[in-house]
């Protein structure tokens, strides 16, 4: 348990600075209208998942999987996780703030991803008997 729960403060810290590159994108590309709201999400989503990526392999789960069957399966998380967080987006938006929206729905898609990915993608040898 001791370890589950250090995982998911790294990952959570991890996500904050995906969070970080993920609203970044989002704000630039809304507020230069260049995109609307929940297409600046998709692409700030995608960015922050390759963020992502890179920091949970190295620091959250010392991954030490090859890295295409690694990536293609947190890919594949994350694209399950955009769906969701467009989902979400399209629905909230209707009725709220795009920002606050997006915070929503980070909070969701922040326990779907930890959870899929702890148990799928980075599965210690010792979790898959």
């Amino acid at each position: 348990m001791k370890l589950f729960f250090r995982q998911f403060v790294l990952f959570s810290l991890v996500g904050i600075i995906g969070t970080g590159a993920h609203y970044a994108v989002l704000i630039t590309l809304v507020q230069m209208n260049l995109t609307g709201p929940v297409v600046g999400s998709i692409y700030g989503f995608t960015t922050g998942a390759v963020v992502n990526y890179c920091l949970n392999y190295r620091f959250t789960f010392n991954s030490s999987g090859k890295h295409l069957p690694t990536f293609l399966k947190f890919f594949a998380i994350a694209i399950s996780g955009l769906c969701l967080n467009t989902l979400i987006m399209l629905w909230l938006t209707q009725q709220w703030h795009y920002l606050l929206s997006q915070v929503i729905a980070t909070g969701l898609i922040l326990v779907w991803n930890f959870l899929c990915n702890r148990f799928w993608t980075f599965r210690e040898p010792s979790l898959a008997r």
